[in-house]
């Protein structure tokens, strides 16, 4: 495939002072031409003191820059595209580009994510505080304005991007400004008064982490779980309707049993069937009446039919569908919004004489601003991979494939088949039977058999032990003679493969660190180093790999590990959550639970804590359950989390309800609604995801996908020399190191051609893309002609609109699809 190494006039063409269309391309190649105005976004004012236009080292400077500020913003429109940013934030002129790029690197997002954790964290030291982490109200009141103004200085660093108009439209942004501006009236007001008030708006501090660039998935989860919430009301209204009646009929049957405390008043009858519904008091509720009437059971037997098995299920149900078309619906619409990122891009790399397609050159310095790191080689391996036609040009059908292919990481293949293929003929027989030894099924199910009896081993050692010291000051000689396998089986693995080809497998991975944490388990019990014997219990994890035996069992495995980024992401939110009603809990319930508290409530057992002398010995009652408080940060995690699990949570919550008002009730009601609506989310997504992954392995039985994605191309000396005369004669020879180096390896080996592979992982958006493989033709034709619909009327208002401004100002880029 040959290299073209032109630089073609745009093919939006460049106008001049005179409004005349640009001059001819010039004959030499490497002579720029000044791209069109309308290329960019970006307003460039022209030098009144330029020369000439017969001056062509002025005019290929010109052009070289413009073509810069092309490559520049065809790069931002790929980002917006990957990030799914809307098109209306795009950067519109030069102030807004250069805050735009102050506003897009890691160190600006570093420092949004280093504020919104300080602004979190200052809960830790605002009263009620962690004792050991208190500090004064001077203090922790002027860090908080610190991390405020620099939240202000964002947010105008935003503002400056995105223009007044377009920032006053951004919602969350302007939810984010509301809530800075009652922060820091709050903020001030504590500083002046040197005292602290009820301060219920600091849970809302987590709006700052939330807009965080790091923290994209957490918005993804929110909107999910809101775009979830009408069909999760309608089932959960239905629920509720179904209470209230069981109430009133609750109220009915057995108010009249004074000895029944449960259903003595319409309110106790429903705030005690809510806390049955998640069956914290059963069967205690029931037993009162069933003692009295046996035939009382059959009110709750059917209660509990209906909302807790039918209803609630029936919800799961509901909320995994709309779960489900929201995740269709999500791929769709970032599809789509890519293709037309990519649409952006491409009318802004090609030009007037090859309108066809995008050459290496523009290409290259298109990479050069997207993915600044990726070296020269890989920039021209991405350009080959993305040209399906093997021409000098990349056409917009095979531009569509980048995002697939910009994140291929590129190796060459080697030239032996083996490590050890170089090595002298008995050397090389030892290993080639190492590594048929360790690739034969007879080796492998050896070890499974060494791993099972392991396992009952451990399992036998364990149930014969005792309490009291668990680890003898004498190894096991069960423990090194299993070690001692795992280490042989180690040793062969990496001679018989070389240690980069073991290491390239998960699998290889995860047995190298159980073998290691084994051997440093055997140290620490031979040199009684006694800190370190938890690394002891990590031994039974080498079980794990019999759940490569069964299919089923490895394909849970790999839904698992591709899930475990979004799990994190889900418990995250969780977490905001978790502030957010933490904040809310101390600033009403701190202090209000203590030790021979609740002594006029139900729940006063749990509470009591006294002391009396029986014969010779004091015996301590101890009720724990004064330590789920509210009176710092930490400990109201620990009682949420208690409350998520419900399990006795509605002693939490008579306790608190005892010592302050029944309307307290409803924090812990709404806590639980919240918690089942995030949790259902989780629930749905695993279902969703494994059901999904089932599914397609269904439909692609005979595809290897535990490889990833891998993608082979082949370049040919010629073409390697071409590219380094190419960046020589652009002033970037110090790139061309590694092009250097695959010219002297072909030399070396006579070779004419090299082949490359480029690898990634396989993502969910990889597995959807087959899975929805005939949708997505039809999800293009609509979105086609629905541009198609659009630009006839866009190009009238958009000629009117050019002649209106100045000729020296470069206009917006009008994308025709």
């Amino acid at each position: 495939m040959a290299v073209s190494m032109d630089d073609d006039v745009p093919l939006i063409l460049t106008l001049d002072d005179s409004g005349s269309s640009a001059s001819a391309p010039l004959d030499d190649l490497d002579r720029e031409e000044l791209p069109n105005e309308n290329g960019g976004s970006y307003d460039v004012i022209n030098d009144a003191s330029s020369p000439a236009a017969g001056d062509c080292c002025a005019q290929q400077g010109s052009a070289r820059h413009n073509w810069e500020m092309n490559y520049q913003e065809a790069a931002i429109y790929l980002q917006e595209g990957e990030n799914n940013d809307k098109f209306f934030t795009h950067p519109k002129n030069a102030k807004a580009l250069a805050a735009y790029l102050f506003a897009h690197n890691h160190l600006f997002y570093l420092m949004e994510l280093s504020t919104a954790l300080l602004l979190l964290l200052l809960s830790l030291c605002e009263a009620p505080a962690v004792p050991m982490l208190r500090l004064g109200i001077f203090v922790h009141a002027t860090l908080e304005l610190f991390a405020l103004i620099v939240v202000v200085f964002e947010l105008s660093m935003k503002m400056r991007w995105l223009g007044f108009q377009t920032f006053i439209r951004h919602k969350r942004t302007m939810v984010k400004t509301c809530v800075l501006f009652v922060q820091f009236i709050e903020a001030i007001v504590v500083l002046v008064r040197q005292t602290s008030h009820v301060r219920i708006t600091r849970a809302l501090r987590c709006i700052f982490l939330v807009d965080c660039r790091y923290c994209g998935a957490v918005r993804r989860n929110l909107r999910q779980i809101f775009q979830s919430l009408p069909p999760f009301i309608d089932i959960l209204l239905l629920l509720l309707f179904f209470m209230v009646i069981f109430a009133i009929l609750g109220f009915y049957l057995f108010s009249p049993n004074h000895s029944d405390p449960y259903f003595n008043t319409l309110e106790n009858s429903l705030v005690n069937l809510f806390v049955l519904l998640t069956t914290s008091n059963f069967p205690d509720v029931m037993m009162p009446s069933y003692a009295r009437n046996p035939w009382s059971c059959v009110f709750f037997i059917v209660y509990l039919s209906i909302e807790l098995y039918f209803i609630m299920n029936l919800l799961l149900a509901v909320v995994f569908d709309t779960f489900n078309d929201i995740e269709k619906r999500k791929f769709k619409s970032l599809l789509l919004h890519k293709r037309t990122a990519i649409q952006h891009a491409y009318h802004l790399l090609i030009t007037k004489q090859r309108p066809s397609g995008i050459s290496f050159k523009h290409f290259e310095g298109l990479l050069r601003f997207y993915k600044p790191r990726m070296c020269a080689r890989e920039r021209y391996l991405t350009f080959k991979a993305l040209n399906q036609s093997n021409t000098s040009l990349v056409s917009l059908k095979d531009f569509y494939n980048f995002y697939e292919v910009v994140g291929l990481k590129w190796k060459a293949k080697r030239n032996r088949e083996h490590w050890f293929d170089d090595l002298p003929r008995t050397a090389f027989l030892i290993f080639k039977g190492i590594n048929i030894l360790v690739k034969s099924r007879v080796f492998q199910y050896t070890m499974y058999t060494v791993v099972a009896v392991n396992g009952i081993w451990i399992l036998v050692e364990t149930f014969m032990l005792q309490g009291g010291n668990f680890f003898s000051r004498n190894v096991p000689w069960s423990y090194i003679v299993f070690l001692t396998i795992y280490g042989v089986e180690l040793l062969l693995k990496t001679t018989g493969l070389g240690p980069i080809e073991y290491l390239s497998s998960g699998w290889n991975l995860f047995d190298f660190s159980v073998t290691l944490f084994a051997f440093l388990g055997l140290m620490a019990l031979a040199f009684n180093m006694e800190p370190f014997y938890f690394i002891v219990v990590l031994r039974p994890l080498q079980l794990l790999r019999l759940f490569k035996l069964k299919k089923r069992y490895r394909n849970v495995l790999d839904t698992m590990f591709e899930l475990f980024p979004r799990m994190a992401s889900l418990g995250l939110t969780l977490l905001i959550f978790y502030y957010c009603f933490a904040i809310v809990g101390m600033e009403f319930f701190a202090g209000v639970v203590y030790p021979n508290c609740c002594n006029t409530s139900t729940v006063a057992d749990s509470y009591r804590w006294v002391n009396h002398t029986v014969g010779n010995k004091t015996v301590v009652e101890e009720g724990y359950y004064y330590l789920n408080n509210f009176d710092n940060i930490l400990n109201s995690f620990v009682t949420l989390f208690e409350l998520t699990v419900v399990n006795d949570w509605y002693i939490i919550m008579e306790g608190v309800t005892s010592q302050t008002t029944h309307w307290s009730r409803l924090y812990f009601m709404i806590f639980y609604i919240v918690t089942m609506v995030v949790m259902t989310i989780i629930v749905a997504f695993i279902l969703d995801a494994f059901v999904f992954r089932m599914n397609y392995t269904r439909k692609n039985q005979d595809s290897e996908e535990d490889n990833g994605i891998v993608l082979e191309k082949e370049i040919s000396k010629e073409e390697v020399v071409g590219i380094i005369e190419l960046y020589k004669r652009s002033s970037a020879a110090t790139e061309t190191a590694q092009l250097q180096k695959i010219v002297l390896q072909m030399d070396k080996y006579g070779q004419m051609s090299t082949l490359f592979l480029g690898r990634r992982s396989r993502t969910k958006s990889d597995l959807s893309m087959k899975m929805y493989e005939e949708e997505i033709q039809e999800w293009y034709e609509e979105h086609s002609k629905k541009e198609e619909s659009q630009t006839p009327l866009q190009e009238p208002a958009s000629a009117s609109n050019s002649s209106l401004k100045p000729l020296s100002l470069r206009q917006r880029s009008q994308t025709v699809i």
